[in-house]
């Protein structure tokens, strides 16, 4: 399957028609129990449409394409079995360095490939104590600039199989991986499906285990029994009961009916804008979010090659897979594992639950940052993964055993 050079471009008529979506919005009316910069309700009025008429007239796609297109992209074409051929777009940037380990990094929604682009030169670039990578960041199938998934539900099964093979047809028989939310749980597929062989080893800022029970994890279970939660986790398990209360129904819509709301986001970008950015900000640690970057992240799913609506289907196909991905997920797999919690995320459990993930070799804690780790607190994730794979750290052997073998050829 063949790989070629990439550069984003928008037609002008596709921007022509993104203006005058814009300017014939209708906008809700703004009732009288909310205040003007509430967003009990979602965004507020006001907010959406000073950010629409940004879109609309001054936000220079055109400089935002330019800069984008500094970093080497491509297209990579992969079979998936029984589902036929699959476009896959990618940021790959490999280090000077002749030691640098392999690395898929995987985002998640509202996120895209754009998550990767604050760590990326750190992480190539390496230091001269620790670890550099040679780091591969794909958008996910139905996100950015990769295909469809097509006719029949693609899912985690085969999301992985693409990042895999990916990592195969760039030259990368054994990698390593950093990911998060949607791409957290594709990282676990992976483990699970090619590791410990081709994958060596995955770092998660989203883990999301189930409680262990006395029957499948007798030494764990007691010995979550017998610790008492710290404030930290208290806190977490607090701040992941209100995120099921009143932060959820994004899940329930996309894992029952996405297509029922692919309409408005198909179809109106100040809906598309509104859904992603109500998540942006509550999801994120208090970061301050400026104008260009809300409409870049939401521009690049506008401009989606599925479609702005096309993400959805990931979430059905969360609930959809037998077993569902979540629970899935939540098997015990054994590769090892890194862990970084940002208290500010979404679902914050007791740490000892991770144990039944998998081996950890590597925990953190920070306290800035939410659900957009590589975007809210770069410089964490990068000084975690150097950690994780740098001398000392709990992967270190395996990284060295990646290079050994890619430099005798086994």
């Amino acid at each position: 399957m063949s790989t070629t050079p990439f550069e984003i471009h928008v037609s002008d008529s596709k921007l022509e028609r993104l203006r005058q979506k814009l300017a014939l919005t209708d906008y809700p009316v703004e009732t009288q129990s909310d205040s003007e910069d509430s967003w009990d309700r979602g965004p507020p009025v006001s907010e959406i449409n000073r950010l629409a008429q940004v879109w609309q007239t001054s936000y220079d796609w055109r400089k935002v394409e330019a800069h984008l297109n500094t970093y080497p992209q491509f297209l990579t074409l992969v079979d998936i079995e029984s589902f036929g051929t699959y476009t896959l777009h990618h940021i790959h940037k490999q280090s000077a360095r002749l030691d640098a380990i392999p690395l898929l990094f995987l985002h998640g929604w509202p996120g895209s490939f754009l998550e990767v682009t604050k760590i990326l030169e750190d992480l190539v670039r390496g230091v001269a104590d620790g670890p550099a990578f040679h780091v591969v960041a794909p958008s996910l199938i139905y996100f950015g600039f990769s295909s469809a998934g097509g006719s029949k539900m693609f899912g985690f099964d085969q999301q992985a199989e693409a990042y895999h093979k990916l990592m195969l047809q760039l030259g990368y028989n054994e990698y390593v991986i950093q990911a998060g939310d949607v791409g957290g749980l594709v990282s676990r597929y992976i483990a699970k499906m090619y590791g410990p062989v081709h994958c060596r080893a995955h770092h998660t800022n989203t883990p999301t285990p189930g409680e262990p029970d006395a029957a499948t994890h007798p030494e764990l279970h007691a010995k979550i029994l017998s610790t008492p939660l710290s404030e930290s986790e208290q806190k977490g398990l607090a701040r992941t009961a209100q995120f099921q209360k009143d932060g959820f129904g994004y899940y329930k819509q996309l894992s029952t009916k996405p297509r029922t709301i692919s309409y408005s986001l198909s179809d109106s970008p100040v809906g598309l804008l509104a859904w992603m950015y109500e998540k942006m900000r509550a999801w994120s640690d208090n970061y301050p979010w400026t104008d260009e970057e809300i409409l870049t992240w939401a521009s690049i799913y506008y401009f989606s090659t599925a479609g702005p609506d096309a993400s959805s289907n990931v979430y059905y196909a969360m609930e959809h897979s037998e077993p569902p991905a979540f629970a899935a997920a939540a098997a015990y797999v054994d590769v090892p594992l890194g862990i970084s919690r940002f208290t500010n995320d979404l679902v914050l459990l007791p740490k000892l639950w991770n144990h039944s993930l998998g081996p950890i070799v590597a925990e953190s804690e920070h306290e800035s940052g939410g659900h957009f780790a590589a975007w809210e607190n770069p410089d964490a994730i990068v000084r975690d993964l150097r950690d994780m794979f740098g001398r000392g750290g709990g992967a270190y052997e395996i990284a060295q055993s990646i290079l050994q073998r890619s430099r005798t050829g086994e």
